[in-house]
């Protein structure tokens, strides 16, 4: 199983952000990424120097968001929708999508319930709750 370093990711999107700049050709990964960090402009600056994103800590900077980890909820949330991972995500997401309008703004509604789930999981020690994570977005589908 692929497990990459915080480096490791960071040395990613900064790659996929010079390769759009310099319009290189992309793995189907990294076309993916490249479309949500053009969705991303704010981020442009912290994908311009790799070197920099490894070593900028961002718990120093609590009021700013990291891009990284930001980036990278986005691609995971895609790439469940993409395999239906959990079961009923992506109908979940799509559900969400409708409400919203948008798939942007639904990601980053279910980036909370993803993120809610990662937290309770490592706080309890006991694998992530598929079906709690899924519930909490069919909730934020279906509730104003």
């Amino acid at each position: 199983m692929f497990n990459p370093s915080q480096a490791d990711v960071r040395r990613f999107f900064c790659g996929v952000r010079a390769k759009m700049l310099a319009q290189a050709p992309m793995e189907a990964i990294e076309t993916l990424a490249s479309l949500w960090i053009a969705e991303h402009p704010e981020y442009f600056a912290d994908l311009a120097d790799a070197d920099a994103a490894v070593a900028r800590n961002y718990d120093e900077t609590p009021d700013k968001t990291n891009p990284f980890l930001h980036l990278s909820m986005h691609l995971s949330i895609s790439e469940q929708c993409s395999i239906d991972q959990p079961r009923g995500i992506r109908q979940a997401v799509e559900l969400l999508t409708r409400r919203l309008d948008s798939l942007h703004e639904a990601h980053h509604a279910a980036m909370e319930c993803l993120g809610q789930m990662l937290w309770e999981s490592q706080r309890a020690g006991r694998p992530p709750d598929g079906d709690g994570y899924i519930a909490c977005v069919q909730r934020r589908a279906t509730t104003d």
